[in-house]
């Protein structure tokens, strides 16, 4: 008599077995902040290029900024590149790994009403394609201008990551740590007459590989209030919006961004 493999089970059953499912919403970008005293000449240089462009990167606040505004973003995940052998066996065909590859990532950042999140990332590409010791100036509006492209050290950063975690801050959590990262295109922002929406901008970052580092965080978490329904600070940060109700539900604020807020003052 064959064994039978199939078997009733409850939905309790399959909550034991399968746990509480992992949310979309609740994880946590690190944008590494530049600054112009770095010890680092590299990237203070690009730090300095940044400040002129029109964006100030001193301090803690502008990572921690763009990391809120980070409307979407992905996990990353790799593949591989093979190669086909066929002469081991008669009439069998076998693939071999070769290469890992790294597919780019991208994350796509509300722009505020001072537009920081467009000109800080214009300002990083704009530094890679050699316009270090350029102003903003007539200089690159003449026939004969040219670009040389900047080193990789110099505008490349190894501390960019994604934190995946779950509401409650606590328990597992998942962080994917990007090496010699940077970004390599922005994609096309549309503007149009009609109903007014938020602006939002995507980056594409390049990377050579990446780290994931498995987590087990206590409960350490401040606790912080949850939103009043007094969007007073976000209309000064994002602008202002016809619809209320519609900003509280373009920003997210069930629950994703209270809770990096919690994440960030842990």
């Amino acid at each position: 008599m064959a064994n039978n493999l199939v078997e009733a089970i409850t939905t309790l059953d399959v909550r034991e077995l399968i746990g509480q499912s992992a949310l979309t919403n609740n994880y946590l970008v690190y944008i590494p902040p530049l600054s112009t005293g770095m010890v680092d000449s590299n990237r203070s240089r690009l730090a300095n290029h940044i400040k002129n462009y029109g964006r100030l990167t001193d301090g803690g606040s502008v990572s921690k900024k763009l990391g809120l505004l980070c409307s979407d973003a992905s996990l990353p995940t790799s593949s591989y590149a093979t190669a086909e052998v066929k002469d081991n066996f008669v009439g069998v065909t076998q693939e071999f790994a070769h290469t890992r590859l790294y597919a780019d990532t991208d994350f796509t950042f509300y722009v505020d009403k001072n537009y920081d999140s467009i000109k800080f990332f214009e300002a990083w590409m704009d530094y890679i394609s050699g316009a270090g010791e350029v102003s903003q100036s007539d200089k690159l509006k003449r026939p004969g201008y040219f670009r040389r492209m900047a080193y990789p050290d110099y505008y490349k950063v190894s501390e960019m990551s994604i934190t995946k975690f779950e509401r409650n801050i606590s328990g597992e959590q998942l962080k994917y740590t990007f090496i010699n990262a940077f970004p390599k295109s922005m994609t096309a922002i549309p503007v149009a007459y009609g109903a007014a929406d938020l602006l939002k901008v995507t980056v594409s970052f390049n990377y050579d590989r990446y780290i994931m580092d498995r987590e087990n965080v206590k409960s350490t978490a401040k606790t912080l209030a949850q939103p009043t329904g007094d969007e007073s600070n976000m209309v000064t940060m994002f602008g202002e919006a016809d619809d209320k109700d519609t900003l509280r539900f373009s920003l997210n604020l069930d629950s994703s961004i209270v809770n990096q807020e919690k994440y960030w003052n842990k």
